[in-house]
């Protein structure tokens, strides 16, 4: 059995440079980044079909995508409360982008955009930034530091180290799900083949040389069904409420927020 598991391939690259040592420098457009391009355009035109034309008495593809849109909120709220709505539509994206990111996998044409640890890792980097900004825009620098020292100041090397692994928690169990599914997915297809090909050796090479792998028939698709669906909707929602949890937390009630200045002090 022949079988080869390789990262997304380079396709082109916009400029080819040359360090001092002689490796190929440049941007290099990979095939997740051409998926990542599909992706993106083909939400922006579902988007824009679905909301074209909002009418009173909505029609069935307007009451789905209301029932849906009204789901995402209601998530939003539920975990990161009223005031923190304005998040829903950067959840949503990040649920969108994954999932079908995820999906475009299937095709057999594409890879899937979360099979690259560029794009996870990217995504849990805004997470992360997100969280920082709003820690340091609701709490003060100084507070934030501050809390890298708690309970007790000894602890301040284990939570560094845990402030820098949720991120990385993130985009690891993200891609590793989805890119371990591919890779044991094609084990399973070549593993297949080489059974046809085993029983059915008595053939003539000729015949058996264009003789279909009758093996990789139907059992694949229970393997998609797995891989794809499940554990790319799984992925996708873990990531998100993650998300959720951890912008969520940097971002409390307002009548939770600390007064750092008589001013604030005087208006309440």
């Amino acid at each position: 059995m022949d079988l080869s598991v390789n990262g997304p391939k380079i396709i082109l690259r916009v400029k080819k440079l040359y360090d001092a040592f002689g490796n190929i420098l440049g941007n290099p457009i990979t095939q997740t980044t051409v998926s990542l391009v599909i992706v993106t355009v083909g939400l922006i035109i579902l988007s824009y079909f679905v909301t074209r034309k909002l009418t009173k008495r909505p029609g069935r593809l307007q009451v789905v995508a209301e029932k849906l849109v009204n789901m995402l909120y209601g998530m939003v709220r539920d975990t990161m409360g009223e005031h923190n709505l304005k998040f829903a539509p950067y959840i949503g994206t990040l649920f969108l982008s994954s999932i079908v990111g995820t999906l475009i996998g299937t095709t057999q044409i594409f890879r899937s955009t979360t099979a690259d640890l560029s794009v996870t890792a990217a995504w849990a980097i805004v997470t992360t930034g997100m969280v920082w900004y709003n820690n340091i825009k609701n709490f003060g620098f100084g507070a934030w530091l501050k809390g890298f020292t708690e309970p007790i100041v000894v602890m301040t090397p284990m939570n560094i180290v845990s402030e820098i692994a949720n991120p990385v928690s993130m985009a690891f169990r993200h891609f590793g799900n989805v890119a371990g599914g591919s890779v044991l997915t094609a084990l399973i297809y070549g593993a297949l083949a080489a059974v046809t090909h085993a029983i059915f050796s008595w053939l003539p090479e000729t015949i058996l040389a264009v003789f279909p792998p009758l093996f990789q028939i139907g059992i694949p698709a229970f393997l998609s069904i797995y891989f794809d669906l499940f554990s790319g909707f799984v992925q996708a929602l873990v990531f998100s409420l993650l998300t959720m949890v951890y912008v969520g937390g940097a971002c409390p009630p307002p009548e939770e927020l600390p007064v750092r200045d008589k001013k604030a002090k005087n208006e309440d």
